[in-house]
């Protein structure tokens, strides 16, 4: 099987979307699709909380939670990465769902690049256990990465690792259209 990958310049960065397992991705963070209360549970944050070992639960229970669109930083205990981000995307449903999604992107986006982070691995953020749809995640989190990169950034690249053929087809799909 072929791997899927797709790669482009954006302002000097690197865009790369990813058909991958996060935890097995080369980046100096990772990002946790987290809940608020920072408990690593199914899905990518189970996945993390396997590879990387109890260190960073415990890292997460002692900061305790951070809002829907925020995101913050422990490290990566067993783990490739340097470090985990560990962003609040929104629950489909619980309004005003577009811009915290937005937010939790740039949020983690900005996170890196403050700790002088080179490279950084996201997830499609909110698409699983909080049941936001695939498409309209594709979009946001495409046009919020490249915003981000429109402002000047160190990041040197920034990949979006999408965990099935489905997920990574419907974020190719988007990228091709164009962002808006």
């Amino acid at each position: 099987m072929a791997e899927n990958k797709l790669s482009l310049e954006l302002n000097g960065t690197t865009l790369e979307l990813i058909e991958a397992d996060i935890t097995e991705l080369e980046a100096d963070a990772i990002v946790n699709a987290a809940n608020e209360q920072l408990q690593l549970g199914s899905g990518v944050a189970g996945a993390i909380r396997e590879k990387g070992g109890p260190s960073i639960q415990e890292e997460c229970d002692r900061i305790g939670s951070t809002p829907v669109g925020t995101a913050v930083m422990t490290g990566a205990g067993d783990l490739d990465a340097k470090q985990v981000i560990h962003a609040v995307g929104p629950k489909d449903g619980e309004g005003d769902e577009d811009r915290k999604l937005a937010s939790a992107v740039r949020s983690a986006l900005a996170l890196a690049d403050r700790n002088g982070l080179r490279s950084i691995a996201i997830p499609a953020i909110s698409t699983g256990n909080f049941g936001f749809p695939v498409d309209r995640a594709a979009r946001i989190m495409l046009t919020e990465i490249h915003r981000y990169l429109q402002g000047g950034t160190k990041l040197s690249k920034v990949t979006v690792a999408l965990f099935d053929e489905e997920t990574y087809s419907t974020f190719k799909r988007e990228l091709r259209r164009g962002f808006r």
